[in-house]
């Protein structure tokens, strides 16, 4: 089944004569430790790449095969990457929004229109539309959605070996009950985010 659907927002927008249109996402908002890394896509006016969606949908293997589709056909494509201190200093709301404009302003064709998975805009001077749940409603943001996912899979696989002992490679640095019992075991390494563990230790900062 060829799926169409998700490229609504993406027509309407073509019939008002916006043909760059760049999806962008993050990946990792939630992780305990780490970076988060966003992505912007612009894929060429009506592609159409079958059984894409949300990359928490999709297996490890399909990921992987999106990624490779959307590199090899994309006009244009840039990460954005904020890491764990400047998320402890911030907080991550802003550091999404930070990566989500590194990766913006990276991309080395510039849009003619962003469409940004959640319900925030992000500062720059083109026009955008924030989608809830973009990554579902758009073939544009569910692209980003891939390669934030895989670029960030990867670097959990770097600092699991940087960070033995909590499973990195695995669990990607959720809060999964092995992880959670680690770091109470291990207590945090480097690249914990230090405001995130506020549940597992009690006050951020306590009890380590």
């Amino acid at each position: 089944m060829r799926n169409v659907s998700n490229l609504k927002i993406e027509r309407e927008l073509w019939t008002e004569g916006r043909n760059l249109i760049a999806g962008v996402d993050e990946a990792g908002r939630g992780s305990l430790l780490g970076s988060v890394v966003a992505a912007a896509v612009i894929l060429p006016r009506e592609l159409v790449i079958d059984g894409i969606r949300d990359s928490k949908q999709l297996t490890a293997k399909k990921r992987r095969y999106f990624y490779e589709v959307i590199v090899q056909k994309a006009l244009a494509f840039g990460l954005g990457v904020v890491n764990e201190n400047i998320i402890d200093l911030i907080n991550i709301r802003q550091a999404a929004l930070l990566a989500m404009k590194m990766a913006v302003t990276s991309l080395k064709v510039k849009p003619e229109y962003i469409l940004i998975d959640g319900s925030d805009g992000i500062p720059v001077d083109i026009p955008q539309r924030a989608v809830v749940s973009g990554d579902c409603l758009s073939q544009s943001i569910a692209a980003a959605s891939v390669l934030a996912k895989v670029e960030r899979d990867n670097m959990c696989l770097e600092w699991d070996e940087q960070c033995p002992g909590y499973n990195i490679g695995v669990n990607k640095g959720y809060g999964t009950k092995e992880h959670r019992e680690l770091l109470l075991a291990k207590g945090p390494s480097p690249l914990h985010r230090i405001t995130f563990l506020k549940k597992i230790y009690g006050r951020a900062g306590e009890s380590y």
